[in-house]
């Protein structure tokens, strides 16, 4: 299961707070495609299936599917925010090869 940084948790938060829908969760998925072969899903979702994987970090709900988490063992989810960008990163140690803009990989 992917883990949130604690910078993470708190941004996640605000996005969640700012939709004012205290239903919703972050769902993180793997699905086909990008140019490595698997790419990464974020979204905000209020639909659990049975066999869904559910971690809390802080406030946050994340969701993730039985095939993504394959995919998600031992990986974290950070948020950074700097002088070249924002934006959520995913650390994978499953990750043999990514490509050029870091969203796909194998």
């Amino acid at each position: 299961m992917i883990a949130l940084t604690e910078t993470a948790s708190h941004k996640v938060k605000e996005l969640l707070e700012a939709e004012a829908q205290p239903d919703l969760f972050l769902r993180v998925a793997v699905r086909p495609g990008g140019c490595s072969g698997l790419s990464y899903e974020m979204f905000f979702d209020s639909e659990r299936a049975a066999d869904d994987i559910e971690s809390t970090f802080g406030d946050v709900s994340v969701v993730v599917d039985p095939a993504s988490s394959q995919h998600l063992q031992g990986a974290s989810l950070d948020y950074k925010d700097g002088l070249q960008g924002a934006g959520f990163t995913i650390n994978n140690p499953n990750a043999t090869r990514t490509c050029g803009c870091g969203s796909s990989f194998s």
